[in-house]
């Protein structure tokens, strides 16, 4: 079966699913550097825990500048219980600093330089030209990539694979959305074990690659 992506993206957009209190901040940063640093937070950690620790941290700082002289224990703490928290910490800091002395205090809006940022993967990097910069960018995580696989839109062995896929077959007016959508997706209804395909609003228009 075919799968018609644009049928899909309009379903899924007028299901309206409940999203979690992360997806939502996180649609509503329109700051890179924000976003960025939300980011390098949520990762290998989930949004119940992400979301709070966000908060926490934005109260100590909001720019490069004003993170630049956080103590990094202290901000440890305020990400704390985040995978990794200590180890966030130090890059948060660290990669504020580089952002001040070689980027002026600028999120760099490419990214090729974007990912030469330590502890910035190509997931961050699309996210944050996405969310931050509003520009064109996939931003593919393991609900992205898993649903589109499943759909049977693509056969891609990870993330990755997937992006570069994408960026050949899905529409550019999809780019940004996309995302968001699919994550929500996947935390609702369409999830890594046992999905919820007799809930699911696109199941007509899914192959079922499980």
């Amino acid at each position: 079966m075919m799968v018609d992506i644009d049928k899909i993206v309009k379903v899924l957009q007028e299901a309206k699913q409940p999203q979690s209190d992360f997806v939502q901040l996180m649609d509503s940063f329109k700051d890179p550097y924000i976003v960025l640093i939300a980011c390098i937070l949520s990762l290998r950690t989930n949004d119940r825990t992400t979301y709070p620790a966000t908060l926490r941290m934005l109260k100590l700082a909001k720019t490069p500048q004003e993170m630049m002289g956080v103590n990094e224990e202290e901000l440890a703490k305020a990400i704390y219980p985040v995978g990794f928290y200590k180890n966030k910490a130090g890059q948060i800091i660290e990669l504020s600093k580089i952002l001040v002395e070689k980027y002026e205090g600028k999120v760099p809006c490419d990214i090729d330089e974007l990912c030469k940022l330590r502890g910035v993967g190509r997931k961050t990097a699309n996210l944050v030209l996405s969310e931050g910069f509003h520009k064109p960018a996939i931003c593919v995580d393991v609900h992205v990539h898993r649903i589109f696989n499943r759909l049977g839109y693509l056969k891609t062995k990870n993330p990755e694979e997937t992006e570069f896929t994408l960026r050949k077959n899905l529409p550019k007016k999809y780019w940004i959305p996309i995302n968001s959508l699919l994550v929500t997706h996947g935390q609702n209804i369409c999830k890594p074990i046992k999905p919820l395909c007799s809930q699911c609003p696109i199941e007509k228009y899914c192959n079922k690659v499980l």
